[in-house]
Parts: structure tokens; C-alpha cells; sequence
């Protein structure tokens, strides 16, 4: 490897994914909201299985936020049809076929008890699966995972089965939304904004962030590797120092 070439073997473990630019596209290209949202699906599709063969471990999208809730009802009525479609046996099938475990997060009583049975067949048919987890962000919002994880550990409190010397970094994660999966080592960002919007706040604390101007639906597995490149060319350092670092420079 020549120097100062990235390590392409060098991939993050767990990639989030906010998926931004669907409206703008289809405004760009004379459509109605509903067809970009539902192109913008079919590239979730196409990067999920880039994922896939590069054996990448976990990917999260951030599919519908908690904010998204006042959005036009026409585009809220398109997004939920949507949502039922992805969730159709055929689509669900294929994600299986492939060996992938599905998992939602987010508030799910905010759905249809059609979208909710949707979710829960999804993740019961994928359970077992030991290749890629997608795990699809839906009416989640980080300041909402926050506030009920601290309510489920001071229930806990309450109920003295955990004492507050006891509480730490590692217990607080505990009942978070991404318990039991690793922090995203890097999160994708399209559209050309270049902020958080209420996602995963907990679990960035040390994720890298690529921003690109590219709308969703105009992102493709080039512009994934150009990410990953990206990736690969930094040192994560967590806090702490270069191992190269020289205290007298």
C-alpha cells in the first residue's frame, strides 16, 4: 500500500445512514414527493446490499424521524403506504434470503397495527440470521431515546434493583434503543446538510461523519466507497492521543 493510502480493509463495523434529500430530488426533477421517497427506497435497497457484500455488520437508516410527524398529511399518508409495501413478505423475503436480521427502533405505537405487524413479522422472520442487521430508525429521535432510558434505569432505581453509585456509561446504554449493538463507527449523510436532526445523539459520541451534497436518490454504491475511502483515511482516536504524537512538537 502506498503511504498515505487508505487501508480499505480498514470498514467500519456499523454505518448509519440518514438518508436526506428525497423531497429536494423530486422537486429538482419536476415529481411529486411521493416518487421521491419511494425511488429514495430503492437505493436504501441497492447501499443495503453494497453493505451486504462487503460484509459490513450492522447498518442503521434513519427512515422516519420523530419530527416528521408534521410533514403534509398527503406526504405522511404516501411515507406510511410505503412503509407497508417495504414490509410486504416478498421485500421482507429477500433481506432474509440474503441472511440479514431486521430490527425497528422507535416509538411504534405511533403506526398502524398494520405497519406494527409488519415490523414484528420482519424481525421474527430474520431473528436467527447471522449476516448483516439492519436495523430501520422509525419516529425515533435521540432526545426521546434519552428521556426513556433514563425513565426505565430510575424505575429501576426506584424499585432499588440498581443503586445510583451503580450507575455508569455502560448501564445508561443498557436501556437505550442500540443496547446490545456497537456504536456506529461512521455515519453517511446526503443531501448537503450538515447537522444531527435528533439522531442516534447517545450513540455518536465518537462516530465519524461524512457529509456529501449528493440527494439520497442520486446516492449509489460509487458514492458509498467514496465514504468509505474517506473512512479509511482517518485515525479514531477516541479521546486520546497519536500513537505518533510527539509531546515536544
Amino acid at each position: 500500500m502506498m503511504p498515505g493510502s487508505p487501508n480499505l480493509n480498514n470498514l467500519p463495523k456499523h454505518i448509519a445512514l440518514i438518508m436526506d434529500g428525497n423531497n429536494r430530488w423530486a422537486k429538482k426533477n419536476g415529481f411529486p414527493p411521493r416518487l421521491g421517497h419511494r425511488h429514495g427506497a430503492e437505493v436504501a435497497k441497492l447501499i443495503i446490499n453494497a453493505c451486504i457484500r462487503r460484509a459490513i455488520p450492522y447498518v442503521t437508516l434513519f427512515a422516519f424521524s420523530s419530527e416528521n410527524w408534521v410533514r403534509p398529511s398527503s406526504e405522511i399518508k404516501s411515507l406510511m403506504a410505503l412503509f407497508l409495501a417495504v414490509l410486504k413478505r416478498r421485500e421482507v423475503l429477500e433481506l432474509h434470503n440474503s441472511n440479514v436480521r431486521l430490527r425497528f427502533i422507535g416509538k411504534r405505537d405511533s403506526f398502524s397495527e398494520k405497519i406494527q405487524i409488519g415490523m414484528s413479522r420482519a424481525e421474527d422472520l430474520t431473528k436467527n440470521n447471522t449476516g448483516t442487521t439492519v436495523i430501520v430508525a422509525a419516529d425515533y429521535g435521540g432526545r426521546w431515546d434519552l428521556v426513556n432510558a433514563t425513565k426505565a434505569l430510575a424505575k429501576k432505581i426506584c424499585m432499588k434493583e440498581i443503586s445510583i453509585d451503580e450507575v455508569n456509561v455502560d448501564v445508561l446504554n443498557k436501556f437505550t434503543s442500540l443496547n446490545g449493538f456497537p456504536d456506529p463507527d461512521l455515519c453517511i449523510r446526503t443531501g448537503g446538510e450538515r447537522r444531527l436532526s435528533n439522531f442516534l445523539l447517545w450513540q455518536f459520541a465518537y462516530t465519524e461523519f461524512y457529509f456529501t451534497n449528493i440527494f439520497w436518490p442520486d446516492f449509489d454504491e460509487s458514492e458509498l466507497q467514496l465514504a468509505l475511502e474517506d473512512y479509511a483515511h482517518r485515525q479514531r482516536r477516541y479521546g486520546g492521543q497519536n500513537k505518533s504524537f510527539r509531546a515536544d512538537i
